[in-house]
């Protein structure tokens, strides 16, 4: 039987290379809205990071998300993606 491989994402946070389904994909839309994707299908272009609020953090700190989604991000989007993050499943 075939094994089936799980895709592997870099946070740009914390730049480890995980699961994908233990990130979350944030997303610019092609009209250039920033929104926290949970289903991982929304079009436009996308940047995965932590369930963690450190990864986000470090993400806001460094400018990785801004690179990552090649776009200025407004401060006001970083506290709505704070407010939106899931929270970190236990395994």
């Amino acid at each position: 039987m075939k094994q089936r491989k799980v895709p592997i994402r870099m946070c740009v946070g914390c730049r480890e290379n995980l699961p994908k389904k233990q990130l979350v994909r944030v997303v610019k839309s092609p009209e250039g809205e920033i929104s926290i994707d949970l289903t991982g299908k929304k079009s436009g272009r996308g940047a995965y990071i932590c369930r963690k609020e450190v990864c986000l953090k470090k993400a806001q700190k460094t400018k990785a998300l801004q690179r990552a989604l090649e776009t200025d991000i407004e401060p006001e989007i970083f506290v709505r993606l704070f407010d939106e993050l899931p929270e970190e499943e236990d395994e």
